[in-house]
């Protein structure tokens, strides 16, 4: 049986809707957003296995090797807009489809949760059409018109003929679908005014609240049309928010926006580092994560708590690593830092301590420019070409990094982008590569103090509470949002209805959830732009 290959599907499935002319109890949070560009973002690796994980349940094998994620303009999810599928790509989805596809048809268990009927006999040709149908529209998020579902059941009969057997013809079906560019791209491209008709509005609105394809419940409104109404839609998001798959959702954003995914494969000097492990960096993420998520769907909501709280939730390797009894024997549990420690919020985790640092040392670049870059949205430009970057080697006149990188907050090719970065990483300097608390460096007493745009602190508690309170906090987060909500990287921090939105995001204390709803029942959200 000759396989259906993914450059073949390309050629031979059109996205619906796409013609040679297109383009890719507290205050409600309220503000309009310019709508952005037409675009088509294809599935990030962590949607694609989400996907297949709700489809198919825990038991199915993912795929190992898929097309790689880029990261624009901070985000993967802005990166999905900005990037196709190579040469290479195309053979790893197939392959992936046809993996995938074996292990769903060779196993009743997973098979069962896909069928939507029992085949008569070997040659069903209305089960096998049953299936396409209803599958199909799960998988690309919108009904099949009658060519596509005609081209994929003579994918399937062609199949059955030559291995005589139902399941194993209908495999190569559901892997051509699982393969296709309707299932690998979301089509986001709108229809009249350039509004999202009811299916794109759909998806976009399941993939920005739960990271994955939408239900059924979703599906049905989308069918009948009544998504696209006012009330029908607001009613919809709160179902999603209070919905256990948008923890997930929100666990995603915060992924993409603070590069937690660099905890993958954690790699520091085990000689220099000996708590250092394969089991570091995934428990770094759950921590983090942890914290945020109970704020916002458990605790007070508000968005700020998560540079101050001393609140936390660690397993018995973070527990090592930070010096403290374990919580508990197993897995994670609560934990609160005492009023003496230097640890507040994730700025205290060693997801961020150790990611922003180098393999064998601190950097008080790396880490000033997660709390300008990441949590204030200011841009800190790349050094010169030509200047020296390195960091002298401790000596006795020398022992502190502070001491060390003072040369580039006094070199004017330096110093513009050092003082934005350094003085505030240096207040994290009681803290090692890979976020072990040391009194000292190199036997050198620590100056922990500093000041941001003009605030002094002392050490990194009070920096925790000067970030809380600064302006741009709310702001960055309401930019990085509305960017993720539309796979865009083109939100501006001067925009004045973005500003409009963080104002009322500050006023609906630091919401998260509100600021999510806001941004769905905003034009950005339902519309996309029309190209000039």
């Amino acid at each position: 049986m000759r396989k259906i290959t993914f450059l073949a599907l390309f050629a031979g499935l059109a996205f619906v809707g796409c013609s040679s002319e297109d383009s890719p109890s507290e205050p409600e949070v309220r503000a309009e957003l310019e709508a952005q560009p037409a675009k088509l973002p294809r599935l990030t690796q962590t949607q694609y296995n989400q996907i297949l994980r709700d489809f198919f349940g825990p038991d199915l094998v993912l795929p190992v090797r898929l097309e790689p994620d880029a990261r624009t303009s901070g985000l993967v999810a802005a990166g999905a807009s900005a990037t196709s599928i190579s040469t290479r790509g195309a053979e790893l989805y197939e392959t992936a489809a046809y993996e995938v596809s074996r292990q769903v048809m060779q196993t009743p268990e997973i098979r069962d949760r896909v069928m939507p009927c029992e085949p008569s006999g070997v040659e069903d040709l209305a089960c096998a059409e049953e299936f396409i149908k209803t599958f199909g529209e799960r998988a690309w998020r919108r009904p099949l018109d009658s060519e596509e579902i005609e081209r994929l059941l003579g994918i399937s009969q062609e199949a059955i003929s030559v291995t005589g057997a139902f399941y194993d013809g209908l495999e190569f079906a559901l892997a051509a679908i699982l393969q296709s560019p309707n299932f690998l791209f979301r089509a986001e491209l709108g229809e009249d005014a350039r509004d999202l008709n009811a299916y794109e509005l759909a998806s976009r609105l399941s993939f920005f609240l739960w990271n994955t394809t939408p239900d059924n419940e979703l599906l049905e409104l989308a069918r009948s049309g009544e998504l696209l109404d006012d009330a029908v839609l607001e009613e919809t998001v709160d179902r999603m928010l209070e919905d256990p798959r948008a923890r997930r959702g929100v666990r995603q954003f915060f992924v993409d926006h603070y590069e937690l995914d660099r905890l993958d494969g954690l790699t520091k000097a085990p000689e220099l580092f000996p708590h250092i492990s394969e089991e570091v960096g995934e428990s770094a993420r759950e921590e983090t994560l942890s914290v945020l998520e109970e704020i916002i769907f458990d605790g007070s909501g508000d968005f700020r708590d998560a540079l101050t709280t001393r609140k936390t939730f660690i397993n018995r390797k973070l527990a090592a690593i930070y010096d403290v009894p374990a919580p508990a024997r197993e897995g994670f549990a609560e934990y609160e830092f005492s009023q003496e420690s230097l640890r507040r919020g994730i700025l205290g985790h060693v997801s961020f301590l150790a990611v922003w640092s180098h393999p064998v040392s601190t950097s008080a670049t790396l880490r000033g420019m997660f709390v300008q870059q990441k949590l204030l949205c200011r841009v800190v430009p790349p050094p010169p070409a030509g200047v020296d970057t390195s960091i002298p080697e401790p000596t006795g006149n020398e022992p502190t990094l502070r001491d060390r990188i003072a040369v580039h907050l006094e070199d004017p090719n330096c110093a513009s982008c050092h003082n934005l970065t350094d003085k505030i990483g240096l207040a994290y300097e009681n803290f090692d590569g890979i976020g072990r608390y040391r009194p000292t460096d190199n036997g050198a007493p620590l100056e922990l103090a500093g000041d941001l745009d003009g605030d002094a602190f002392e050490d990194p508690t009070d920096l925790a509470e000067l970030v809380r309170e600064h302006k741009r906090l709310g702001e960055c987060l309401t930019q990085k949002m509305a960017a993720y909500a539309t796979n865009s990287g083109d939100y501006a921090g001067e925009d004045e209805d973005l500003r409009r939105l963080a104002e009322s995001f500050a006023a609906a204390n630091y919401d998260v959830k509100s600021l999510m709803k806001a941004l769905v029942l905003s034009d950005a959200f339902r519309k996309v732009k029309v190209s000039e």
